[in-house]
């Protein structure tokens, strides 16, 4: 009972000096505010990359050309290659592997008629793709190896490209050119909308060795290899199996870094978490000084607030109440006021946070405040409260009571 009169007193208090109280907690609104604006994005952005790294399984491996690992003091530079060549090698020696696909990619512009349009890429890859990805054809077929093999001049598109070009509502069979080369449609892939600010239906397939025809045999050595493993526990020992055959193969020596990186499903997903979870601890540190600011604040209005209250304690004391009495009194009320600024602070980040997110461009994620963000934002308003109010209220418990009641 004691709590909650003491609660019902602070918020009368606050209440008959609202802009004070505003103004007071204003550190503590704007950092409250800044870090569920950051987790709400962040969070999205983070749910969003799982869903679609799960959505290729656990099975998922990818390899690409690591041209970092090969820089430093005392290391010899050199060309840094990663093949097609690798890529069936992997296929053929290393055990557990289902299926292999390269991935080379570039921009070119799309013809057809006299309309014009540049989707955002143009990828070339292996009739596996759409299994490995886990991204289907939605009419037509996709391309097969005997396309690959022989170099067939096909395309399987995406929407976006279909409404660009306005294809048409059967666009199967129709001629297009991707840059100087024309080639037939065979296939629309499904929609999947847009990811991380690339449109994945605004993308054209063709097959690898086209491909390198329109970008060049050179793109054939930085090429981007995906993979699916027989099984989730086979991952980890294709991994393996694909470090040593392409150190094997690159002739690296021994103590020497690889020139490519492999990483698994779980790898890419600690990847994204670690990127993130940086971004956010460096604006949790940032957030921190708002909130010591904020807290200081507190602490200069709560000594204010003893000033001009001094008869009252006076007369409170003359009448039987404790110094804990009093002390838990100042402390409640300098912990409301954090509260509040907390409560403000959470709606304002919220809102600001849903705001980010429908203004950036693509299909971006809604903003998301897991639970664990807002206890922890109300723990740290809790703190703040004490922290800074243990000492003004500490001052208010210890006034002489006939001192008090003397004060002018």
């Amino acid at each position: 009972m004691i709590v909650i009169e003491n609660l019902r007193i602070a918020l009368e208090a606050l209440r008959a000096n609202a802009m004070r109280s505003i103004l007071t907690t204003l550190g503590i609104i704007i950092g409250t505010a800044a870090v569920i604006a950051v987790v709400s994005i962040v969070q999205g952005l983070q749910f969003m990359i799982t869903k679609q790294l799960q959505g290729v399984g656990a099975t998922y491996v990818m390899v690409f050309p690591d041209a970092g690992s090969q820089q430093g003091p005392g290391v010899v530079a050199r060309p840094v290659r990663l093949t097609w060549e690798d890529g069936q090698a992997i296929r053929q020696q290393v055990p557990g592997v289902r299926m292999i696909t390269p991935v080379v990619a570039g921009t070119q512009p799309t013809k057809y008629r006299d309309r014009h349009h540049t989707p955002s890429f143009v990828l070339g890859v292996s009739d596996d793709y759409p299994e490995v990805d886990n991204h289907t054809v939605d009419r037509g077929r996709f391309f097969s190896r005997l396309d690959v093999e022989r170099r067939r001049k096909v395309a399987v598109v995406g929407v976006e490209v279909v409404e660009e070009l306005r294809l048409g509502r059967d666009p199967i069979g129709k001629e297009i050119y991707v840059g100087p080369i024309p080639v037939t449609v065979i296939g629309v892939m499904e929609e999947r909308g847009q990811s991380l600010g690339q449109n994945q239906d605004d993308l054209v397939f063709l097959p690898f060795e086209t491909a390198l025809m329109l970008f060049g045999r050179r793109a054939g050595e930085q090429v981007q290899l995906r993979l699916q493993a027989e099984s989730a526990e086979l991952a980890p020992q294709v991994k393996d199996g694909i470090r040593r055959l392409l150190r094997q193969r690159h002739k690296i020596p021994e103590g020497q870094a690889d020139d490519f990186q492999v990483l698994l499903q779980d790898e890419l997903l600690e990847t994204v978490g670690s990127i993130l979870g940086t971004i956010t601890g460096v604006v949790g540190a940032v957030v921190g000084i708002a909130l010591l600011v904020g807290g200081i604040g507190i602490m200069n209005i709560m000594l204010v607030s003893v000033t001009e209250r001094t008869k009252e304690i006076g007369l409170r004391k003359s009448v039987g109440a404790r110094r804990q009495d009093v002390l838990l009194q100042f402390l409640i009320e300098a912990i409301t006021l954090s509260l509040v600024g907390g409560v403000i602070g959470l709606a304002l980040g919220y809102g600001a946070g849903a705001l980010v997110a429908n203004l950036l461009p693509g299909d971006w994620p809604p903003a998301h405040v897991p639970l664990w963000a807002v206890a922890l934002a109300f723990g740290f308003c809790t703190v703040v409260g004490v922290a800074f109010g243990i000492y003004p209220a500490s001052k208010a418990a210890r006034l002489d009571p006939i001192e008090a009641l003397r004060y002018e």
